[in-house]
């Protein structure tokens, strides 16, 4: 009997499985039980607008249709509330999807991307999945670092230059003059990623006026942080109305659910509990610092919806402390490149999370401690 098989392409078959993230859902099916406080994965755990949820739950009876494959009418709310038109806006299934999008655009085999040792490694994947080639520069006093990267860009002559304003995993942030003076310097032929998933939580004066067709940068947004809709998959990317146009050659037109379409539609216009959200990741992100001093640990300034919290030591502390919370059911991560991972990464969660964790803190030190 003749055999058939998937003839995958040369750099297919050339690349190792990868998996970015191990979700917690992986990791409570090896545990035999669920996770009592999930602060690991930069969820907004207070959720989204009720509004939002009324109107999901409205669009599940029509769910039998697909999604506008235009998305018009949450583009078009979204140039209104950034006053820019539509037409330089695309929304994808995250900025996740958004990014695959834009490495299938622009990168091919040995194309150069820089971005930093330790910044989000999904971007890296995606690149590497169409054969381009991760160019790093370390971090500087746990912030990315605009001039290197931008200066590393020249030098390597890369397609693309990654940051994310403000940063994961370690939550700082650059303010807008540093940031428009990185995209003013972006070397001839080379396109910023700046990606702002969490500039909702930043103080203002943190991102630079959107000029929608500055051809020398796309920026990245998300429902999924400040909004409360990771599961929804819905982000937007706003660049030129060239590249925007681009995306519409490869993207898949059905890819948005009509029920996540809706979501987001009415989670923009409720900004009241916006707000609200706001304020409470803001009073869950004191509430960790508190925890972290009343153990003798210090945490870093963040502008997002999770905190830096320094064990204290190196790689092998950090990861000994995070394995004893999880096995005391609470859900956090670390950073994997050093010297970053000596801290863990915990969710502003809902107080009775942050009860768990501080709870489980102490023993998690003293185990990692010896």
């Amino acid at each position: 009997m003749t055999k058939t098989y998937a003839r995958l392409t040369p750099l297919a078959d050339s690349l190792p499985a990868t998996v970015p993230f191990v979700g917690p859902e992986t990791q409570e099916r090896a545990r035999g039980r669920k996770f009592a406080a999930r602060l690991g994965a930069n969820e907004n755990t207070f959720g989204p607008s009720p509004q939002a949820i009324d109107a999901m739950a409205q669009a599940a009876q029509d769910v039998w249709m697909y999604g506008d494959p235009e998305n018009f009418d949450l583009r078009t709310a979204l140039a209104a509330h950034h006053r820019i038109d539509a037409d330089n806006i695309m929304v994808g299934e995250g900025i996740d999807g958004l990014l695959g999008y834009l490495a299938r655009l622009v990168i091919g085999p040995r194309d150069v991307v820089v971005t930093s040792q330790g910044a989000y490694p999904t971007f890296n994947y995606h690149v590497t999945g169409y054969g381009g080639r991760i160019v790093t520069v370390p971090y500087t006093d746990d912030h990315e670092d605009p001039d290197a990267l931008i200066a590393k860009a020249g030098e390597v002559g890369a397609k693309l230059v990654y940051i994310a304003n403000p940063d994961n995993p370690m939550g700082t942030w650059h303010d807008a003059a540093t940031v428009q003076r990185m995209i003013d310097a972006v070397p001839e032929g080379c396109l910023l990623v700046l990606d702002e998933a969490y500039i909702e939580f930043a103080p203002n004066g943190t991102a630079p006026d959107i000029v929608a067709d500055d051809p020398r940068v796309i920026r990245m947004r998300t429902f999924s942080k400040a909004y409360g809709m990771a599961g929804a998959r819905v982000g937007y990317a706003i660049g030129t109305r060239d590249l925007i146009t681009a995306f519409h050659k490869i993207r898949n037109h059905f890819g948005m659910c009509r029920i996540s379409q809706a979501g987001a539609l009415v989670a923009l216009e409720d900004q009241d509990y916006l707000d609200r959200t706001l304020a409470d990741v803001a009073d869950a992100r004191s509430r960790i610092a508190d925890i972290a001093q009343k153990n003798g640990l210090t945490t870093l300034p963040s502008a997002t919806n999770f905190v830096s919290v320094d064990c204290g030591g190196d790689s092998a502390v950090a990861r000994a402390v995070l394995e004893t919370l999880i096995a005391q059911d609470v859900f956090v991560r670390m950073p994997f490149a050093s010297p970053q991972n000596r801290c863990i990464r915990v969710s502003a969660g809902r107080p009775d999370e942050l009860d768990d964790f501080a709870a489980a803190l102490p023993f998690a030190l003293s185990k990692a401690r010896g």
